[in-house]
Order: C-alpha cells, then structure tokens, then sequence
C-alpha cells in the first residue's frame, strides 16, 4: 500500500527568538517524536554532524530526509557515503550554482544522478531560489531535455519567484503541473506573490493556502499514478525560522511555527486521504 510520510525539517526547528533560547537536538528530537512525525530533514554534509544525529535518533524509528548543496559532481560523493552509512528515504540535492544556459547543467546532472545510481541511493534535485533550479522557465527547460529528472518540489519558491498573480493563471497552473509530473518529494511551506513563507492560521491567507492545498492534493494524485504500490512518499513541512519567518517590530516571529508545522501535518495527511479517494490513472513507473 502507498504511504504518505510527513516529516519535519530541523532547521525550521531553530527559534531564533530574541531571549537567545535554542531547544537542544534531543529536545527537538523529542519534539518530533512526541508529534506523531514520520522523520526529520537535516543536512547531511558534514561526518560529525551526522553521526550525532544518528545518536540523538537512536531507537526513534523516526526516517531522514538528507540534504545536500554540491557544486560539482565530486562534492555528492561525501553525502552519498554518509547515506550510505546512515540510511535515508533519498539525499535532497541543492544544485548550488547558477548557470546560465541548459547545456551547462547536464554534466552536472547527469553526474549527480550517475553517481545515485552506482550508490543505490535515491537523489532528488530540489526546485529551490538561487540554485540552478531558481526559474520556473529554466527548469521546465531542463525537464525538456531530462524529462526523467527527478524532482523535490518546493513550489512556494516558483510562487514567489515569479510573483503568479491571484487568481493564478490556466497557464501558470499548467506550468506547476508539468513540475508535479517529476516530483517525487515535497518541502511545504505556503507562500503568496510577494513572501516565500506567510502564516497559515491567517484568515486572510487562506487563498494562498488553498491554492497550495491544490497543487499538493494534485502532486498527490499524480505520484499515486505512477509509483509503485508499496511506495512512500515524503512531504516535509518547512517553516523556516527568521528571515523566512515574518517577523513583528520586536524582532520575533508573529506565530508560533511549531503550531503551524502541526496545522501543516494536518493538512497534508487530509489531502493524502482525499487523494485515496480519488479516481488515478493506470500505473506508471520511473525508469
């Protein structure tokens, strides 16, 4: 049977508050636990930091989400090792550099996903600003030319990025589409035209979150049409701490994100749900 496994992110863990207070890693550990998450997304770039989080992990039965931001195609070989050491669902790989045209970006792909593949490790490129994946358009142009590419989507950086207006186009909603058509994993945050991460208990954003709730319930339906059927898929909810956070005058965030993050969990494990219920398409697998 498909599973939908939320995870959380640690960095959206950092409070980052004025009174200088940070929850320790077994504390947010604990935390996640304690939530009924699937997982956790941490970096996964550095031995030392990684094997503490093994530590802290231990006997969770909590999944990881790793992340890393390789420049060249050597700089995946630490990550893929460290994987390979401590387990994760897939690496979320960060495409850290900006080239200018698509043919100078498939070396690095191609590179990238050769490497997963001799490893046994899944490796999704994360849709993501100032990456090579920071355009819609550009990335809707490596998918013409790597049209298996496999895709984490961050859809609130596409939002923001190109400032959709609201209500958001037929055509708009056809471009997002064609990135659902490669997705595998999900980072959720809810964004509007203007911010990369607004509060999803006010009233007044809720078309924003509709619209997001959309496109997951979306994503949603068409992963089920073409993984396998004892496949899970990961969303990981990603609130970042300040400056992604919007903050008030005394330098705080005006909500608690943790109380979000749960919103959030909600949220998606009700659209999940709702997917179940829905009409799919023959399978199809990725090759």
């Amino acid at each position: 049977m498909q599973r939908l496994l939320v995870f959380q992110s640690l960095w959206a863990m950092e409070r980052r508050h004025t009174d200088g207070h940070e929850r320790s890693l077994d504390e947010n550990i604990a935390l996640i636990l304690d939530a009924g998450f699937d997982g956790i997304s941490a970096h996964y770039t550095s031995r030392a930091e990684v094997q503490r989080l093994n530590l802290a992990l231990s006997g969770s039965g909590l999944g990881v989400e790793g992340i890393c931001f390789p420049r060249t195609v050597d700089d995946l070989r630490l990550p893929l090792e460290l994987a390979a050491e401590f387990p994760v669902s897939h690496l979320n790989l960060q495409p850290d550099i900006r080239l200018r045209r698509v043919e100078d970006c498939l070396p690095l792909l191609d590179g990238w996903l050769c490497l997963a593949e001799d490893a046994g490790i899944p490796v999704l490129i994360e849709t993501h600003r100032d990456r090579m994946t920071t355009d819609l358009f550009f990335t809707l142009d490596l998918l013409e030319v790597r049209p298996e590419l496999p895709l984490l989507a961050d859809l609130s950086h596409f939002l923001v990025g190109r400032e959709f207006a609201y209500p958001v186009s037929a055509e708009n909603h056809t471009l997002i589409q064609r990135i659902l058509r490669n997705t595998w994993a999900f980072h959720g945050r809810v964004a509007s035209r203007e911010q990369v991460q607004i509060e999803i208990s006010y009233p007044h954003h809720r078309p924003w979150v509709d619209l997001f709730r959309q496109w997951w319930r979306e994503g949603f339906r068409d992963w089920r049409s073409r993984a396998a059927a004892d496949a899970a898929l990961v969303f990981t909810c990603e609130l970042g701490p300040k400056p992604y956070a919007i903050t008030g005058p005394d330098g705080n965030d005006t909500t608690d994100r943790w109380n979000e993050s749960l919103m959030l969990r909600d949220m998606v494990r009700t659209l999940w749900a709702e997917t179940a219920k829905l009409p799919t398409e023959p399978a199809r697998r990725c090759n």
